[in-house]
C-alpha cells in the first residue's frame, strides 16, 4: 500500500492541540506517533525518569541501511501565559494564511513539516535509499534530563546512531532560508556565597564584610574579555546575573552575600577550564566561599560535511537565499546530539517564539517542507 500523504498544516495544528505543557506530554508524542506508524515506521516510545520526572520521548525508524538521516526536535512547549492571546493557545487558528499557537514555530511546525517531506517522498514512488528517523523528546524546555540525552544513550546501545542529524529548531530570525546553524555556544552557570560576621557599621573592625571580597571576585571575572573570537564563534561572554545580600537596614554589615552568573563561552574553552578559573578566583578573594558551578553544555562545531553542503543546496532550491552558517543564540538539544554525529539545525521563523500569540505563517510551513523533502531527496533520492 502506498504511504498516504501528510498535509503538515493539519498535522501541526493536531499537534498544538496537544498542550504539552513542559514536563506534561499532553498527548502530542501519541499524535505523532500515530502519524508514523502510518507511514510505515517502526515506533519506540521511550519514557525516561519516575514518577514527577517521568518524561515521554519517542524513537521511529524507517529503513535499516545507510546514509542514516535523523530528524530532531521536541513536542513539549512553553506555558502560554493568561492574556493577551487572540485565539486560544491550543486552539490552532488559521487566521490571513497564519497559524496561531503555542509550539507553532517552536517546534510543532517543524515536526510536521518534516514528517511531511518524509511521506511526500515515499508517495512520490522514489526510492528511500537509506533510513530516516526521528528522535523527538517531551522534556526539551525543561530540566532535559530525561529527554534527549537519555534517548541518544538507548540509540547508541542499540546501533540506532544516525550519519547526520537535522534538527528542527526555529534557526531564522526574520525570513525562510536566512541561518543554518551548525553549533553553539557552551553554557556556565556560577552561584557564589561569601560568608562574614555580621556588624554594626559604625565598628566594622568587629565585623567582617562579604560584599566587599564578593565584590572584588566579581570584578576579577569581569575585568577582562576572555577572548575574541574564533572563527565560527563570536567572543564568549560573562555575565553577572544576580547580587543577593538580603540587607533591608542601613547600619548593619550583612553577614553573607551571594551571586550569580553565566558565561556564554565559544569553543577557545571548555566547561571544566573556566569552572577551574573562577574557582581559583574565589578561593584567592574568599577562601571559605561556597561555589556551585554547573556547565550546561559544551561548545560544539560541525565542521563542512557533505549532507551540510546539501542542506544548504536544498535551502537555496526553495528560498533563492543562501543561508548563513551561524553558532549563535542559546543552546539547544544539538549539544547533546553533537557528541555522537554530526549535527546542524534549521527550522522556521524564530521571531514569536515563546510570546503571546505564537505563530508561523502558512506560507513558511510549506517552504520548511519543501526545504525538507530537498534535502531528503538529495541525501537518499
Amino acid at each position: 500500500m502506498e504511504p498516504e500523504l501528510v498535509d503538515a498544516l493539519s498535522l501541526a495544528q493536531e499537534l498544538i492541540r496537544a498542550p504539552s505543557v513542559t514536563p506534561d506530554s499532553g498527548g502530542a508524542i501519541g499524535v505523532l506517533g500515530d502519524a508514523l506508524r502510518r507511514l510505515g515506521f517502526d515506533v519506540i516510545d521511550l519514557p525516561f525518569g519516575d514518577g514527577a520526572e517521568r518524561t515521554p520521548n519517542l524513537f521511529a525508524r524507517l529503513g535499516m541501511s545507510g546514509p542514516h538521516l535523523c530528524f530532531a526536535g521536541h513536542t513539549d512547549v512553553v506555558p502560554p501565559g493568561n492574556e493577551g492571546w487572540t485565539s486560544g493557545p491550543f486552539d490552532a487558528a488559521v487566521r490571513g494564511d497564519v497559524l496561531y499557537g503555542r509550539g507553532a514555530c517552536d517546534m510543532k511546525g517543524g515536526i510536521a513539516a518534516f514528517v511531511s517531506a518524509v511521506a511526500r517522498h515515499l508517495g512520490g514512488g522514489r526510492p528511500l535509499n537509506g533510513s530516516v528517523s526521528l528522535l523527538i523528546t517531551g522534556d526539551e524546555e525543561g530540566p532535559a534530563t530525561y529527554g534527549t540525552v537519555k534517548v541518544l544513550e538507548w540509540m547508541a546501545a542499540n546501533g540506532q546512531i544516525p550519519d547526520f542529524c537535522l534538527v528542527g529548531e526555529p534557526t531564522n530570525p526574520d525570513h525562510m532560508g536566512d541561518v543554518i546553524k551548525i553549533g553553539r555556544r557552551g553554557s556556565l552557570n556560577a552561584r557564589i556565597v561569601v560568608h562574614g560576621i555580621q556588624g554594626h557599621v559604625a565598628y566594622p573592625h568587629r565585623a567582617d564584610n562579604p560584599v566587599h571580597r564578593l565584590m572584588a571576585i566579581l570584578s576579577d571575572v569581569t575585568a577582562h574579555p576572555l577572548d575574541k573570537g574564533s572563527e565560527w564563534f563570536e567572543p564568549s561572554s560573562v555575565q553577572v546575573t544576580s547580587v543577593d545580600v538580603g540587607n533591608e537596614a542601613t547600619n548593619i554589615i550583612p553577614g553573607r552575600a551571594s551571586a550569580r552568573l553565566n558565561i556564554r563561552f565559544n569553543d577557545r574553552h571548555t566547561g571544566k577550564e573556566l569552572a577551574h578559573w573562577i574557582t581559583e578566583i574565589v578561593r584567592a578573594r574568599a577562601p571559605g566561599a561556597e561555589i556551585d558551578i554547573r556547565v550546561s553544555g559544551e561548545a560544539f562545531l560541525t565542521p563542512p560535511t557533505p549532507q551540510l553542503d546539501m542542506l544548504v543546496a536544498a535551502v537555496q532550491q526553495v528560498t533563492g537565499h543562501e543561508p548563513r552558517l551561524d553558532t549563535g543564540g542559546g543552546t539547544s538539544d544539538a549539544r547533546f546530539i553533537s557528541r555522537y554525529c554530526p549535527v546542524a539545525e534549521f527550522g522556521l521563523v524564530g521571531a514569536s517564539m515563546h510570546k503571546v500569540n505564537e505563530h508561523v505563517s502558512v506560507a513558511d510551513l510549506r517552504a520548511l517542507t519543501d526545504i525538507y523533502a530537498a534535502f531528503i531527496e538529495r541525501l537518499m533520492g
